[in-house]
C-alpha cells in the first residue's frame, strides 16, 4: 500500500486530519481510519453539508486541523466553504465495475447516479458488457430525490451511487448499491497525508522568511458559493473556471451587492497556482481609505518615511498577496496619483516602498473590481487609460439580481435556512411551502441593494421567527418585517445596465407534468423545452402534485 512509508513528520507534530461524512461512507472512513494511526491524528466528523462547514470553521479558530476528507457532494460543497484543504475521495473505474456487478444480481436495469458529471466511459462498458444503465447527475438532495424517483418510475430497481443516492434509493424502496471502495478511501487519505506534509514544509519555509499568511489573508469562498440556477449564473461560473486558469488580470464589473468579492474568491481559489497550497488572498477597498494611507497600505513603508511610520519599516499588501492574488476593491476610486504608482508596479513587477530606493520583487495577481463605468472614466480624463487596459485583460459583468429572477426565491429559502441555524434555530418543516406563497411579493421587487440586500432581508426574517417559532412565514408578515417590497417593483428586468438581461422561458399553455410527460419522463429534456433550469422544472412539478 502506498501508505507504508512513513512520512517525515515530527512524533509529537502529526498531520491532523478530519474526515467528513454521513451514512454508510461513515463507517468505511473510520474503518480505514485505524490504518493510520501511527501516521496521523484523525477524527471522524458525522455531519454533511452546512452542519459540517459552520462546525469545522468553530473549531478551527481555536483547533488545528491540516487537512479535511470528504466525498462527493458533500466534499464539493465544503470545499468552497473552508480554509483548509479538502481532499476529495473519488471512485475509481474498478469500484463502477465491481458496483454494476453486484447490482446485476439485483436486476438487469440498473440506475447510476453521480453528482454533476457524467461517466462518459460507462456507455461503453454497458455495450461492450451487455449492461443496461440508465445515468443520471444530480446537483442538490432534492434534485437526487426527483431523479431516483424517475428511474423507479422507468422500472429500474437497483441504484449505484455515493452514500446520498443509495440512502435515497433506499428511500423509495429500492436496492442502494454503494459505489466507493477501501482501495480508493485509502487513495485519499494517502492524499490528505501527502496535503498536509506539504502544508507544513510551505508553513515551515513561510516562518524561515518570517512571512505566515494568516487565514484572514486567505480566501474563504469558492465557486460553490456563486449560487443560482439561471443562465447567466451557470455562464459566470464557467467563465470563472476558465479565467482562473490563466495568470491575467481580470476587472469585474456590476452593481453593488452582487458579490464581486465573492467572484474574486472563486478565480482565486479555482487558480491552479494557488489551488491546495493556501496562497494568500489580500483584499482592500480602495476607495474606503484616504489617498494617504492607501499608498502606505498597497506598497509599504520604510522607517521614517513619514511622521507616524511604523519603527522597522512596514510591509504592503503588494508584499502580503506575494504568490497569491490581490483583489482591488472599488479600482474606480483610486486617485491618479496612486493609478500612475500601480501601472509601475504592474509593469515591472516590483514594488518600491514608500521612503525606500530598493525594489522588492513581486509575484501577484491582480483582480479589480468597480460598480462605476470605467471606460466612461477614462474619457472624462479620472482613470489612465493605460492603466484601465492593463487590468482588464479578462472581464467579468456580473448580473443584478433583478435580471435573474428566478435565482430569487432559491437564493431567499438558501439564506433564510443559513441565517435561522445562525440563530441555533430549526427552519420550519413546510419552510419551502411557506415560502412558495411569498414568491410574487419577493420576485416583483427590483432588489436595488442585489444579494447582499436579499441576505440582509433575510436574516431580519430570522430574527423574528427564531423569536417566534410558530409564525408562519406569510407575505402579511414579510411585509410587516419589510415594508421596502411595497416601494420598489418592477415587472421586466432592467435593461438599461451592461449585462445582458437573460431570455425568457418558452411560453407553453401545457402543464410542466405535460412537457415531461411528452418527453417520455425526460427531465432535462423537459426543461430545455420551457427554457428553465431542472431545479426549476422540479418545483412546478411538485407544485402542480399539490
Amino acid at each position: 500500500m502506498r501508505h507504508s512509508t512513513p512520512l517525515p513528520f515530527d512524533v509529537n507534530d502529526k498531520p491532523v486530519i478530519w474526515t467528513v461524512s454521513v451514512s454508510r461512507l461513515y463507517d468505511l472512513f473510520r474503518d480505514i481510519t485505524l490504518e493510520y494511526d501511527d501516521l496521523a491524528t484523525i477524527e471522524p466528523i458525522n455531519l454533511g453539508f452546512d452542519e459540517a462547514a459552520r462546525h469545522i470553521r468553530e473549531r478551527m479558530a481555536t483547533e488545528r486541523c491540516d487537512a479535511v476528507i470528504a466525498a462527493g457532494s458533500n466534499a464539493a460543497y465544503l470545499k468552497g466553504r473552508l480554509s483548509v484543504p479538502v481532499v476529495i475521495a473519488k471512485f475509481s473505474g474498478f469500484d463502477v465495475m465491481q458496483a454494476l456487478a453486484r447490482a446485476r444480481r439485483v436486476s438487469d436495469r440498473i440506475g447510476i447516479v453521480t453528482y454533476q458529471e457524467r461517466l462518459p466511459e460507462l456507455a461503453e462498458f454497458a455495450n461492450t458488457f451487455g449492461f443496461d444503465v440508465e445515468q443520471r447527475t444530480y446537483a442538490t438532495e432534492e434534485d437526487a430525490r426527483a431523479q431516483i424517483n424517475d428511474l423507479k418510475a422507468a422500472g429500474i430497481k437497483a441504484i449505484v451511487g455515493a452514500g446520498l443516492i443509495t440512502d435515497l434509493a433506499e428511500e423509495a424502496g429500492l436496492t442502494g448499491v454503494f459505489v466507493y471502495s477501501a482501495a480508493s478511501i485509502r487513495h485519499a487519505f494517502d492524499d490528505a497525508l501527502e496535503m498536509a506534509r506539504l502544508t507544513q514544509l510551505e508553513s515551515n519555509r513561510s516562518r524561515t522568511r518570517g512571512a505566515v499568511v494568516a487565514d484572514t489573508l486567505r480566501a474563504k469562498h469558492g465557486i460553490n458559493d456563486l449560487r443560482g440556477d439561471s443562465e447567466a449564473m451557470e455562464t459566470l461560473r464557467q467563465s470563472v473556471v476558465l479565467y482562473a486558469k490563466s495568470p491575467a488580470t481580470v476587472l469585474i464589473q456590476g452593481e453593488t451587492g452582487c458579490g464581486k468579492e465573492l467572484v474574486a474568491q472563486a478565480i482565486h481559489r479555482e487558480s491552479p497556482r494557488t489551488l491546495g497550497q493556501n496562497r494568500p488572498f489580500v483584499a482592500v477597498n480602495c476607495g474606503a481609505i484616504a489617498e494617504s494611507l492607501l499608498e502606505s497600505e498597497l506598497f509599504g513603508h520604510e522607517e521614517g518615511a513619514f511622521t507616524g511610520a511604523r519603527r522597522g519599516g512596514h510591509a504592503g499588501l503588494f508584499e502580503a498577496a506575494n504568490r497569491g492574488t490581490l483583489f482591488l476593491d472599488e479600482i474606480g476610486e483610486m486617485p491618479l496619483t496612486l493609478q500612475t504608482r500601480l501601472l509601475r508596479v504592474l509593469e515591472e513587477r516590483e514594488v518600491v516602498r514608500v521612503g525606500g530606493t530598493r525594489p522588492i520583487a513581486v509575484n501577484v495577481r491582480i483582480i479589480s473590481a468597480t460598480h462605476c463605468d470605467l471606460e466612461q472614466r477614462v474619457r472624462d480624463g479620472r482613470f489612465r487609460a493605460d492603466l484601465f487596459y492593463r487590468l482588464a485583460v479578462l472581464r467579468l459583468s456580473l448580473p443584478p439580481l433583478r435580471a435573474r429572477q428566478e435565482d430569487v426565491m432559491s437564493l431567499a429559502e438558501w439564506s433564510l435556512k443559513n441565517a435561522l441555524a445562525s440563530l441555533g434555530a430549526r427552519p420550519h418543516p413546510n419552510l419551502h411551502a411557506e415560502m412558495a406563497t411569498c414568491a410574487p411579493l419577493l420576485q416583483r421587487y427590483d432588489w436595488p441593494g442585489n444579494v447582499r440586500e436579499l441576505r440582509n432581508l433575510t436574516e431580519r426574517l430570522a430574527l423574528f421567527l427564531a423569536a417566534e417559532p410558530l409564525q408562519a412565514l406569510t407575505p402579511a408578515f414579510v411585509l410587516s418585517v419589510a415594508p421596502e417590497l411595497a416601494t420598489r417593483t418592477t415587472h421586466l428586468p432592467d435593461t438599461s445596465g451592461a449585462p445582458p438581461t437573460l431570455p425568457a422561458p418558452r411560453a407553453s399553455a401545457e402543464s410542466a407534468t405535460a412537457v415531461l410527460a411528452r418527453f417520455g419522463g425526460r427531465r432535462d429534456a423537459a426543461a430545455d423545452y420551457l427554457g428553465i433550469s431542472r431545479t426549476t422544472l422540479w418545483r412546478k412539478l411538485r407544485a402542480e402534485a399539490d
